[in-house]
């Protein structure tokens, strides 16, 4: 059975009255020094640790008893090194191809591809690699390592930029050079005499001498980037130098985006020295500085079905200070409360419910809240179609409804009516985004009910 972990934090959404908690579920624990989860479109989750291994672990809690993988002896092991990314093929179930990023025995990053066991889905082959990609890193720390397969199948890596501080070769802003970058290259193509093809619509494809597999660059050490589940949107968690730790969150879409390091530390200008015109910068969604926390871990905007009050939010860590943030669809940034735990990764599991990992090895379910709806004492309102489209209508066959009120899950007020008195009402979705809503509908003697909206 699993302990239940009520941590010092608990985390406050207020919406129009109520009081919305998270808190952190301990899920599984035993692990040495894990810094990444994923799955592989099944109920399983891997976690990876930064010494070499991939273990299995089960939608019971349970540890499967051998590794997944274990490549320790390829994977040298500093402060800052190790195996740091997994990623499975959008086509796992029918190729069993999934893709890791490790530092070597040199310190260099190497990106392979590796094979399951034909014969056992709990075990890869160690001798199927297969090299993707490698690139030289000239000091030990910025290696970055995230890989995510987009929505448009493409594999992505995040590149630091090289290490030291202040990144002294200003290789985030030579468009030359992998480092400091977010890659993006197509491994079911290759071509050039790589194992790999340069996708067609990659900023820099086809203009020597940039690096056509670049999408971003202006990076100093992304420690995890994701995409949305529900619009493709891409975020990224990019550790600070000294002062400023930052998210940056652009369309999928969005290509040759310059996040501006070492230009600029978050918003703050670090080295303007041969610096584009900030014009050309891509500044963060959000930002904290180090009196909060001082090594951002990226997260996920969670698109599960279970927790009404975590919907549409971002959520981040500090792997120093031990805090957890979100940031809502409108761009607010909350820091929450200190926890002192070290968190390396986030994981987010095949239902889009999500996890965080402590660097000591314990994984922990972020639970949210399902908020309770309260229907009319006297009168039962309706909301059809629902989900809406175009529009929908709010309905009463019984009593009056004298007022209703339409909010966003960041509880800011959208629509509201006033007037007359209605037995049904239908309203335009026109200036709506897609997503969730609550209704509060009143009737004559005071009563509220409250309804869930979903506009597709």
């Amino acid at each position: 059975m699993k302990n239940i972990l009520i941590t010092g934090l608990v985390i406050f959404f207020s919406f129009q009255g109520w009081s919305q908690t998270i808190t952190l579920e301990s899920f599984a624990s035993g692990f040495s020094a894990p810094v990444d989860i994923a799955h592989a479109g099944d109920d399983r989750l891997f976690v990876v640790e930064k010494g070499g291994r991939i273990k299995i672990l089960n939608a019971d809690g349970t540890i499967e008893a051998t590794p997944f993988l274990d490549i320790s002896s390829l994977v040298s092991n500093g402060s800052e090194q190790g195996l740091l990314g997994l990623a499975f093929h959008p086509d796992y179930a029918t190729n069993g191809y999934f893709y890791v990023n490790y530092t070597d025995t040199g310190g260099d990053t190497q990106v392979s591809r590796f094979s399951v066991d034909s014969g056992n889905p709990n075990l890869a082959d160690p001798a199927s690699e297969f090299p993707i990609i490698d690139y030289t890193q000239p000091f030990s720390n910025h290696n970055g390592g995230c890989v995510r397969f987009g929505p448009d199948g493409y594999l992505y890596i995040a590149a630091g930029d090289g290490g030291s501080g202040g990144d002294p070769g200003n290789r985030a802003q030579n468009t030359e050079l992998l480092l400091g970058k977010l890659l993006r290259i197509d491994v079911d193509s290759p071509g050039g005499g790589n194992n790999y093809g340069i996708p067609p619509d990659n900023p820099f494809a086809g203009d020597p001498p940039n690096a056509g597999e670049i999408w971003a660059y202006g990076l100093r050490n992304p420690w995890k980037f994701s995409f949305d589940k529900d619009n493709g949107d891409l975020w990224i968690a990019d550790v600070g130098q000294g002062t400023i730790e930052e998210i940056d969150h652009a369309a999928g879409n969005a290509a040759g985006l310059n996040y501006g390091w070492r230009c600029y530390e978050g918003s703050l200008v670090y080295n303007n020295t041969d610096c584009p015109d900030p014009s050309e910068l891509t500044f963060p969604v959000g930002e904290y500085n180090h009196s909060v926390g001082n090594s951002i871990t990226g997260g996920y905007v969670y698109r599960g079905s279970t927790y009404n009050n975590m919907l549409g939010y971002y959520f981040f860590a500090d792997f120093g200070s031990g805090v957890i943030g979100s940031i809502d669809s409108d761009e607010n940034l909350t820091i929450l409360d200190d926890t002192n735990s070290n968190f390396s990764s986030f994981g987010e599991d095949v239902n889009g419910e999500l996890y965080l990992v402590t660097y000591s090895g314990t994984i922990y379910k972020i639970v949210g809240e399902v908020l309770e709806l309260e229907e009319f004492k006297y009168t039962t309102v309706h909301i059809v179609p629902n989900p809406a489209v175009h529009s929908f209508t709010i309905q009463s066959f019984d009593e009056s409804i004298v007022k209703f009120e339409i909010f966003n899950l960041n509880g800011t007020l959208i629509k509201s009516s006033h007037g007359s008195a209605f037995h049904s009402k239908t309203i335009s979705t026109q200036g709506f985004s897609k997503g969730l809503y609550l209704i509060k509908a009143y009737g004559e003697e005071g009563q509220c009910s409250i309804h869930k909206l979903l506009i597709e």
